[in-house]
């Protein structure tokens, strides 16, 4: 009771710090303007670096050590790599970062081991001769077959001992540790010049834990709306905070988080600006790197070249993983329209089959509509790919005829999203997608997302009519402190009390 107690008064206090949501207007039957995320994009000349800017060693959390974990990443075919551990700025790979966050993970059982960290000259287990470089101030591993790493410069997950409050950010020398909500670490890194992301907020929200799409970020439950007013704040507020993490590892955690980046891409558009999305691998076991990762479009493989492009969002999320049931359900029905009842239409329709069946043993057991940890078949068990990726050769927007042309490789359809609805679904490299088509259902923004057997490319939001958006929004951040930890814990631990009851108002 006592639980319930505490959640009715939070529920009082949250209900007044909100700002009223607008959804984006509607679309102009009169024409276009596209604002394209790729315009200073030379397709043609652009290199596309495969990069992973969420990774773990045994420095925090993490199975495995530095050397391990750059060894896959280079099995795997990444240019770039970033080292997150929780709490641990990455100063270098050829020296300890280890701090008091490795021995308090040591201590309660989270990583053991020895630390081992890179050479100047030295050989992986797999044989491969490398050499460590610096050049023009950034780090490099140059392996003998001519390949190279750029380490991107202090990479961390902020916010080890808090609830799941993780904030990724690079390119600052800025540590925060101590328990709190997202306040502290995003505009200290805003304040040191870094960038910053917030990290899988499927897990922190608990909306992973939703039997129906519908119900996560329902904007009508007090709870998602606070948590949205949240985020967006500080993405619109500052610039360093970048966006947000939409597929992440398997996606269990994250497979709502797509809804969560529509609504705020609907928002922004509203504000003539936008989102960026980010995807990761999150890997705390080598067989989870090459999960998830982002393609960085630079000319240029330097930490300022990234840089750049984050903040520009000149970056195509990708993953090979997907555990959205009704994401999965419309993929198999595209590609039976398609291409018949292949062998993937099938595996994609065992799978939803298989979430149906879990989600109706646990609604007969289970009257409150919480999941708990019981929802075992969407926790990493969605579609998970090891074949060819799909890639995105380039993107053309015509202004004035307004239409996307997508030019891929190893595709079989794309998604078309806009107000967080599939508006159309294509086939792959079929004729320039026609905004006009889509009129009646188009508002704020389309994005794309491009998929194949081995996985999906997420384009970055196309923002619509931004000449004639409302204005820069009101830079409202809704930090209430240490209020705000004390509620992440009861809403993680607390049998989930202020959800439950947040659907009441």
């Amino acid at each position: 009771m006592h639980k319930k107690i505490i959640a009715v008064i939070m529920t009082v206090a949250m209900l007044m710090t909100f700002v009223p949501f607008t959804v984006a207007s509607g679309s102009a039957s009169d024409g276009y303007t596209i604002t394209n995320p790729y315009k200073d994009i030379d397709w043609a000349t652009v290199n596309q670096y495969k990069t992973a800017l969420h990774t773990h060693t045994n420095a925090s959390d993490g199975d495995d050590t530095l050397v391990q974990s750059i060894e896959r990443h280079y099995e795997t075919g990444f240019d770039v790599v970033s080292t997150t551990d929780h709490g641990i700025s990455d100063k270098g790979w050829t020296q300890s970062n280890a701090n008091i966050v490795t021995s308090v993970m040591s201590l309660i059982g989270k990583t053991d081991g020895e630390l081992v960290y890179l050479e100047e000259n030295g050989k992986f287990e797999n044989g491969t001769a490398y050499q460590t470089i610096i050049r023009n101030g950034d780090d490099y591993l140059v392996t003998a077959d001519g390949r190279e790493i750029l380490r991107v410069p202090y990479g961390i997950e902020n916010n080890a001992l808090s609830v799941n409050a993780h904030v990724n950010s690079w390119f600052a020398p800025f540590e925060y540790n101590l328990p709190s909500d997202y306040h502290e670490a995003i505009t200290g890194v805003d304040k040191a010049g870094g960038v910053s992301v917030i990290n899988h907020p499927g897990e922190y929200t608990q909306a992973r834990y939703e039997l129906y799409q519908e119900d996560a970020y329902n904007l009508d439950n007090w709870v998602y709306r606070y948590y949205f007013n949240k985020f967006y704040g500080y993405i619109d507020k500052y610039d360093s905070c970048i966006g947000i993490d939409i597929n992440s590892k398997g996606d269990g955690r994250t497979r709502y988080d797509r809804k969560l980046w529509d609504l705020m891409l609907a928002q922004a558009a509203t504000e003539g600006s936008t989102v960026t999305a980010i995807a990761t691998s999150d890997a705390h076991q080598l067989d989870k790197i090459d999960t998830g990762s982002l393609i960085v479009l630079a000319t240029d493989k330097t930490s300022a070249n990234v840089k750049n492009a984050l903040l520009k969002g000149e970056v195509l999320p990708q993953s090979t993983c997907i555990a959205n049931r009704d994401e999965l359900a419309q993929i198999a029905e595209a590609i039976k329209t398609y291409y018949g009842e292949t062998e993937l239409y099938k595996e994609l329709t065992t799978l939803v089959t298989e979430y149906d069946a879990e989600r109706e043993k646990i609604i007969a057991s289970n009257d409150d509509g919480q999941v708990g940890v019981s929802y075992t078949a969407l926790n990493d068990e969605g579609y998970h790919s090891t074949g060819i990726r799909p890639v995105i050769n380039s993107i053309t927007v015509n202004d004035d005829e307004d239409t996307i042309t997508i030019d891929s490789d190893n595709a079989l359809i794309v998604r078309w999203i806009s107000d967080g609805k599939l508006i159309a679904t294509t086939k792959a490299d079929d004729e320039a997608f026609d905004l006009n088509d889509y009129e009646d259902v188009i508002k704020g923004y389309v994005r794309a997302e491009i998929f194949g057997e081995g996985g999906i490319v997420y384009t970055e939001g196309f923002t619509l009519n931004a000449d004639e958006a409302a204005g820069d929004g009101n830079d409202t951040v809704f930090n209430l402190g240490f209020f705000d930890f004390i509620f992440a814990l009861v809403d993680r631990y607390g049998g989930y009390l202020a959800r439950v009851i947040g659907k009441a108002f």
